[in-house]
């Protein structure tokens, strides 16, 4: 079976792309590099189930020679960070709308059977009290959150106007094998490792009070594996695992001396997944807590430390 993986070089679309090759199918790689590496493929470097092609979802003619004879989209392509959208919004609509739009229309045009799409928890914001359900209503506080919650109804209305199957799922905090440790689009356990690792002190924004539910990238390739194949299930569904950390217990499980930095616009206070509709309808429940997670990294890193090709050891 032949899929399409945007976005496939970066660090949730390379772990998932390991799982899709492992489990014996064909994977197109679509990335622009901005955000992805060459090198979280490297592993699969002339093998014959996987072809690598540089290019960006907002070219449509490219994208739809992608989606030519694939049974499945998983849309992971995105600008995929907050603070990056609040200094270039512009750049985030059209990587976020204009691109999902692209992938949508290119899925229709060839007959995919199934679109996957990597949707953001940040569209409950802060009206809405934990833990956050399916059916809250959004409050986008941002140009990612508001074009990630775009790429929902985009995924929703080509389900009901012209029959393609979508569905959307809702990230919460990913982190694992391969986040990104450096620049805007680092994640705060990657940063906090780093400074660890650095001797530097963790930077910890506000008072670290604000809370996260964190989901590990494993749990999240394993909901991607299922929505595929669940086929005639739609909508959109939370992948968080339900319970949350404030950040200085995050920063206190890793360890080190602590500094605290300005808060940051645009973010909410609380993130807490209910991951029961995910659980009821794609029998999706996340099996690695955070205390796992970091262990995990912890023997993952001595194998194939930061900056260094990932080995996975299955």
């Amino acid at each position: 079976m032949a899929v399409l993986v945007t976005g496939g070089a970066g660090f949730i679309g390379s772990n998932l792309v390991d799982e899709l090759i492992v489990q014996g199918f064909d994977v197109t790689v679509i990335d622009n590099l901005s955000e992805g590496k060459v090198r979280n493929l490297e592993r699969w470097r002339g093998h014959p189930r996987i072809e690598f092609v540089r290019g960006d979802v907002r070219d449509f003619d490219l994208v739809s020679r992608a989606c030519d004879h694939k049974d499945t989209v998983f849309h992971l392509a995105a600008m995929s960070r907050i603070q990056p959208s609040i200094t270039d919004p512009l750049l985030a609509f059209h990587q976020n709308v204009i691109g999902t739009a692209n992938v949508l229309e290119a899925a229709r045009q060839n007959g995919v059977k199934r679109v996957v799409y990597s949707a953001s928890s940040s569209a409950y914001g802060r009206v809405n009290s934990p833990p956050m359900r399916e059916d809250m209503p959004k409050d986008c506080l941002n140009p990612y959150s508001l074009s990630k919650a775009t790429g929902e109804e985009i995924v929703k209305l080509y389900g009901d106007l012209y029959g393609v199957s979508g569905v959307s799922l809702r990230y919460f905090n990913v982190y694992g094998p391969r986040h990104q440790e450096e620049g805007s689009y680092a994640t705060v356990i990657a940063i906090f490792r780093k400074q660890k690792r650095l001797g530097q002190k963790l930077t910890v924004v506000g008072d670290g009070e604000q809370r996260r539910d964190f989901t590990f990238v494993g749990d999240v390739v394993r909901a991607n594996m299922l929505a595929m194949m669940n086929r005639d299930v739609r909508g959109v569904f939370n992948i968080g695992t339900g319970k949350n950390y404030s950040i200085n217990e995050v920063a206190a499980k890793i360890g080190g001396e602590v500094e605290n930095i300005p808060p940051r616009l645009g973010e909410a206070q609380v993130t807490l997944a209910d991951p029961m509709k995910a659980k009821r309808e794609l029998g999706w429940v996340p099996s690695i807590g955070l205390d796992g997670g970091l262990a995990v990294l912890d023997e993952f890193e001595s194998i194939s430390p930061p900056g260094q090709i990932f080995l996975s050891a299955r």
